[in-house]
């Protein structure tokens, strides 16, 4: 027994020691007492002294051995430096483009997660959803304004193009200025203003965003103001804050999408004439396509690789990337024709040509600024991509449960609303944990950019999520909506969305590419607690500096791995019950512990894996993509923990929080379970198992009873269905066919009891219900309704039937104008003066 005892004392205090990281000394004390212990014959419940002959000796070894590593000289020669040599020779050196993307953006809460004991301090430092008073008056304004003059059938089907009323309006507005400074013309609103702006239009019109967008996100606008000249500044900036210049961005090109490495689009730095005089200038060949708003730009940014033979800038032959602004008319600039993206009416084609001559001083920021533009580009993105798509796929979900429950609810079959069955109540709860969940990352990432974060890492899983549940979302919808979705027209307030999905699904970065390369492969890099310090210490060409900065990472390293595999392991025996949860948690202390339980569980997988695959995690696509998806899924928790504080703590929203959090642990054990079980070397992989799973999958999906209780929620007017759809736009005119709903769904309440009557009537045969015949007088004839039950019951059955109509055309009005030969309405408006 006394034996038992002191081994479970002696696991204890090593689980203790590792999982607080002690130091080298401190563990050669304690082997050195163990040791002393057991040969006295405490195990054996007796003290005697111990032997020091023979065998005896060999027990004292580790102890030796951590004391003699514990001194700084020794430890440096027989570890440290054979490891720097060792990985100093075989790691690939970092090319000046991944570098550039590597050092672009910030990390903040990102790191946390990957630390494996995430500060909710910091989570909790994020501030709410935020506005200025002027941004508020803006998004319930300007933007309500935009949203009513917005006919979604006519931009998308008759007219393929964005109506002129409309480009006036938001030049008008300000709408292609929100993220330029009040300093230079612009509206100068924040990142969260800005996501919720782009979101409410999105709600309504797609089309109509992505005008609005483009000129807010990676574009000649926010460049100019970052890395612009003073020239650029003032002459560039006011004008596209103004809308007296549309910009459009040529990044992408038919052999450079995601591998800008490839890029193909050359500048050359030479002399040229220019106004009548010989300058120094750049001679560009370019072919660009997908650029959105290319047809109607009048101030093209272009991206390209620049060289200089003749040394005329500098001492190198190839600059590097370089960004540049050219005027839509600049001779030899050539901007095509119009590419069809999902049948949308917004703007996009290609752009070339061959021999242009500009200015050297064209270059955004001037000469100082060449060869910097992938660095530039990678900052601007980082924040871009958190915003845009993010808020659009937000607003897109909300508008999906807004519409989708109103319709369950509305919609009957079998005698009872559609929602209230579980084949459709599963659809609609996993719309509110979208929404919810979405929603909630959505609003915590835009304050991370308002406050001057660029989160490299947390924009890229922003982006491929929000898009994948949009695709999910919608893709609910129309299946709740069955054939009131497929029969486009201009009642249907789905197909639109559907139509786009493709796009967010492809542009800035395919979910592909972000998924599997993105978000792990390079966020571990850049978010990993000591991994980038060690890169950059086997890069630096002063080799002492490099051993010194080496070996202080490596030392954390190898103390962070010990500590996560004891930590994992204890965790998981004990279940994560003594962990550590924010003051003031209350009923979700639990799910902090959870979510930090988990964290660790993916900081020991996640170090493992960069440890022991190295570069080869980019041909590990599925492992990234994999521990990418359990990553987003600790974020997108996190972010729903913080909202329920942030929304005022609603007794009725811990059903949904549990929802959520049950599924997004379900989800991310699912995920690092595929990535440890595919993982190549056996011995990492049965540690990670043993650790990580110690117990087995210690998370289950929501169980069907709360999914069923959390679509109940929204399926009637209420608190709870007006929170989950906030800040989308929401029609009330019955002319709107989602205004419709909205007129619809509290009569179809009120009118359910009387309908009930009607109904038992029905059955019993003493009213027939067939066309016709009137059934409503047959029941007031019948003193079943009253004649003002009658009337209710009338009033309701013509919304119903409105509400479930759908759209039918002649086949003449099924061709477009253009296929007739028409002239495009609206072509060429952006160029005109207003």
């Amino acid at each position: 027994m006394a034996a038992f005892l002191f081994v479970l004392l002696v696991a204890a205090l090593a689980f203790a020691l590792a999982i607080h990281r002690a130091r080298l000394v401190v563990w050669a004390g304690f082997a050195a007492l163990v040791t002393l212990l057991v040969q006295s014959g405490v195990t054996a419940g007796a003290l005697t002294l111990p032997s020091l002959t023979g065998l005896s000796l060999l027990g004292w070894l580790p102890a030796a051995v951590l004391a003699l590593l514990s001194v700084p000289a020794i430890r440096r020669a027989l570890i440290v430096r054979p490891a720097f040599s060792a990985v100093r020779r075989i790691l690939p050196k970092v090319s000046e483009t991944e570098q550039e993307a590597l050092q672009a953006g910030t990390i903040g809460w990102d790191a946390q997660l990957f630390s494996g004991t995430p500060d909710w301090r910091e989570l909790r430092a994020v501030p709410g959803v935020v506005l200025t008073d002027e941004e508020r008056a803006f998004l319930e304004g300007p933007t309500e304004e935009l949203c009513k003059m917005v006919d979604d059938w006519q931009i998308r089907h008759h007219r393929r193009e964005i109506p002129d009323e409309i480009w006036s309006f938001v030049k008008r507005h300000g709408f292609l200025g929100m993220l330029i400074s009040k300093a230079h013309g612009g509206l100068g609103f924040s990142a969260q203003a800005q996501s919720l702006i782009l979101g409410k239009v999105s709600s309504r019109s797609p089309d109509v965003a992505t005008i609005v967008m483009v000129p807010n996100s990676l574009g000649p606008g926010e460049l100019i103001e970052k890395y612009g000249t003073d020239h650029q500044k003032e002459y560039y900036l006011p004008r596209l804050a103004r809308g007296d210049e549309i910009p459009c961005f040529g990044l992408t090109g038919p052999n450079s999408g995601s591998d800008a490495a490839t890029m193909r689009d050359i500048g050359v730095v030479t002399r040229g004439m220019h106004d009548g005089r010989e300058v120094l200038g750049i001679r560009l060949d370019i072919d660009k396509r997908y650029i959105t708003l290319a047809p109607v730009a009048t101030l093209v940014g272009l991206a390209f690789r620049l060289h200089d033979p003749e040394h005329l800038i500098g001492e190198r032959d190839e600059i590097g990337i370089t960004v540049a602004l050219v005027p839509a008319g600049h001779p030899g600039l050539v901007i095509g024709n119009r590419h069809l993206p999902a049948q949308g009416g917004w703007p996009n084609g290609p752009i070339s040509g061959s021999g242009i001559f500009i200015p050297i001083d064209w270059i955004i920021g001037g000469k100082a600024m060449a060869g910097q533009g992938w660095r530039m580009l990678m900052e601007c993105l980082s924040a871009g991509r958190a915003i845009s798509l993010p808020s659009s796929s937000t607003a897109g979900i909300k508008t999906m449960l807004r519409t989708t429950s109103a319709y369950a609810r509305i919609r009957k079959q079998f005698g009872i609303a559609i929602g209230r069955m579980e084949g459709i109540d599963e659809r609609i709860a996993r719309l509110v944990e979208h929404a919810y969940t979405v929603e909630a990352a959505r609003a915590a990432t835009a304050a991370m950019v308002s406050r001057g974060e660029k989160p490299a890492v947390i924009s890229a899983l922003m982006k491929y999520q929000a898009t994948e549940r949009m695709r999910q979302a919608v893709a609910d919808a129309m299946d709740v909506h069955a054939g009131r979705a497929v029969c486009d027209g201009p009642t249907n307030y789905l197909f639109g969305a559907y139509q786009m999905i493709p796009v967010g699904i492809t542009v800035e970065g395919a979910n592909i590419l972000t998924r599997s390369l993105i978000t792990f492969a390079q966020g571990a890099l850049r978010s990993h607690p000591y991994l980038y310090a060690e890169i950059s210490a086997l890069q630096e060409a002063d080799g002492t500096k490099g051993l010194a900065a080496f070996e202080k990472a490596f030392l954390s390293h190898v103390s962070f791995a010990v500590s996560n595999v004891a930590a994992s392991l204890w965790n998981n025996l004990t279940g994560g019950r003594f962990l550590s949860a924010p003051e003031g948690a209350g009923e979700h202390a639990h799910w902090y512990r959870q979510l930090a339980r988990a964290s660790r569980n993916f900081a020991l997988v996640a170090d493992l894996s960069v440890a022991l695959l190295g570069g080869g995690l980019k041909s590990r696509q599925r492992i990234t993509g994999r521990m990418a998806d359990a990553l987003s899924e600790l974020y997108l928790l996190s972010c729903v923990l913080k909202r329920y504080e942030d929304d005022g703590r609603p007794e009725v929203d811990r059903a949904i929080v549990a929802l959520c959090a049950q599924n997004c642990l379900d989800r991310f054990e699912e995920q690092l379970y595929g990535a440890v079980e595919n993982f190549p070397v056996a011995p990492a992989r049965w540690l990670m198992r043993l650790c990580a799973f110690t117990m087995g999958g210690a998370y289950r999906p929501a169980a069907d009873t709360l999914g069923r209780h959390v679509a109940s929620l929204v399926l009637e007017p209420g608190a709870v269905r007006d929170r989950l759809t906030r800040d989308i736009f929401i029609s009330t005119s019955a002319s709107d066919p989602m205004g419709l709903l909205e007129i619809a769904l509290p009569k179809v309440v009120a009118a359910e009891a009387v309908e009930r009557k009607l109904e038992k009537a029905i059955r019993e045969g003493k009213v027939r219900r067939f066309h016709g015949h009137d059934w409503i007088a047959e029941a007031v004839a019948k003193a079943i309704l009253t004649g003002a039950e009658g009337e209710q019951l009338r009033e309701v059955d013509g919304l119903v039937q409105r509400v479930i109509a759908v759209d039918q055309f002649t086949p003449a009005e099924l061709v477009p104008a253009y296929g007739h030969g028409e002239a495009r309405p609206g072509a060429g408006i952006v160029k005109a003066a207003e």
